[in-house]
């Protein structure tokens, strides 16, 4: 697997990109935004690891350019923690979202994670094509179509509807639905579950603010409706 480093702090890059590597991890790094575009155009990686808080182009505006082209999963790094700023991450479409400064062991466990369910839907692991009402969700080819239109979806959204609509009808809690989708115990950010589902009903509900198909259970989780 392929990981991209992306910071403007040297130290920090020497250090991520030691410890990815004695993982077993190959590694590039870029110590801007725009030459981590011209990487991520280029080698393609598996993974970015990006840092927020960078000058001329910031990680947020990276991470936008890049969600415009291809749907490469995205950790973001910043020192800055507040929930607000994890609530735009992953509002950008981030994957993830890291807090600095952190531990290293919480690191590899975040990226492991990541690439473990990129890798599993990749190759279809117990996934097959799932039509459910208006629905049709094909893993192996990573595309969803609502009402026979095409919707563009990340990754993380991608398995988060997937996983909704496969339960369709059922409750599923916030914590069922960040170990399904996320793949490991997250550390209490209630939020990252709200956020994605206001992402997903943006595109898939005829009205986000009265929805047909992706509705809350009022301190229960959310339910898949067909």
């Amino acid at each position: 697997m392929h990981v991209l480093v992306v910071d403007d702090d040297a130290p920090s890059v020497k250090m991520i990109a030691f410890l990815l590597r004695e993982e077993g991890y190959t590694v590039s790094t870029a110590d801007n935004g725009v030459t981590a575009l011209e990487l991520v155009e280029k080698q393609k990686p598996d993974l970015v690891i990006l840092d927020v808080m960078m000058p001329h182009m910031d990680g947020h505006e990276v991470c936008r350019r890049i969600r415009a082209k291809m749907k490469v999963p995205i950790i973001f790094l910043s020192a800055r923690g507040e929930t607000s700023d994890r609530v735009r991450g992953l509002e950008l479409g981030a994957d993830d979202y890291l807090a600095k400064p952190f531990e290293p062991a919480e690191l590899l466990a975040r990226v492991r994670a990541v690439l473990r369910r990129t890798e599993a839907f990749a190759m279809g692991e117990s996934q097959s094509k799932l039509s459910v009402g208006d629905f049709v969700l094909d893993p192996l080819e990573n595309k969803a179509a609502v009402r026979g239109k095409t919707i563009d979806l990340t990754p993380i959204e991608f398995r988060l509807l997937y996983c909704l609509a496969r339960n369709s009808g059922r409750v599923l809690t916030h914590e069922f639905l960040l170990t399904a989708v996320w793949g490991y115990e997250y550390d209490g950010y209630s939020n990252q579950v709200a956020v994605y589902m206001r992402r997903l009903r943006n595109k898939i509900e005829k009205d986000p603010a009265n929805p047909e198909y992706l509705l809350t259970v009022r301190g229960l989780g959310y339910r898949f409706e067909a």
